[in-house]
């Protein structure tokens, strides 16, 4: 992904805009994309900032705050499936899916490993 255009150009486009330019020809001059110039020119109406939006990061996972609640279960029942683990969490209440329980687990270094108590 490429980094955003500098809010100089940023300003300089909404500035020719609002003198009377159209998306068109601020977008001609500055040499950028029309409908970016027309997007800067919207969220500058909307928030006064032409600024381009966060990007990257990393999302908080679905089960972040239940972390303790699902490794102490795990405990309590060493031989219980992801299967199991998700549906009781769906019980609960929590919309997650099988990925973010196996993701929490996995981020614990907690394995489910094939042995004679799972036969």
């Amino acid at each position: 992904m490429g980094r955003p255009y500098t809010m100089d150009l940023r300003t300089r486009v909404v500035a020719a805009m609002r003198a009377g330019m159209s998306g068109y020809e601020a977008a001609e001059r500055f040499a950028v994309s029309e409908p970016s110039a027309r997007r800067w020119a919207k969220r500058d109406r909307e928030t006064g900032n032409p600024a381009a939006l966060p990007m990257g990061g990393r999302r908080p996972f679905a089960l972040a705050q239940e972390r303790e609640r699902v490794l102490a279960r795990v405990t309590a029942k060493p031989d219980i499936t992801l299967r199991e683990l998700l549906a009781e969490l769906q019980e609960q209440g929590f919309e997650v899916s099988y990925y973010a329980v196996w993701h929490i687990l996995k981020r614990s270094r907690v394995s489910f490993k094939k042995n004679s108590a799972r036969q």
